[in-house]
């Protein structure tokens, strides 16, 4: 059950979109890592494609907000900045490297 709920997370965060690229978070690799305590609080790590990105707040805030609007079970939820490892283009799905242009 946790990791249906982890799959369901990480599936409604592809509905998350960074406004300046049009790319989900997930295919971009900005999530890092999604972790569930047995009350069902979740804590999110993720990162974004530069320390200066001015749309923080908003991608944050829409994750946020498709999380609990989406997934009931969910008790709480924290979205952590992190910047190491400091993201790469490497971390990009193929779909993403195609749809941005990036030699894949």
């Amino acid at each position: 059950m946790k990791q249906e709920l982890i799959d369901k997370m990480y599936e409604v965060l592809e509905d998350v979109i960074d406004p300046e690229l049009g790319i989900d978070i997930i295919n971009l690799g900005l999530v890092y890592d999604i972790l569930l305590d047995e009350e069902n609080n979740a804590t999110i790590n993720m990162t974004m494609t530069s320390m200066g990105c001015p749309l923080a707040p908003q991608i944050m805030s829409d994750a946020h907000m498709k999380l609990s609007a989406n997934i009931k079970e969910l008790r709480d939820i924290k979205i952590n900045i992190v910047w190491s490892p400091a993201w790469s283009k490497d971390r990009m799905s193929r779909y993403a490297k195609i749809a941005l242009g990036v030699h894949v």
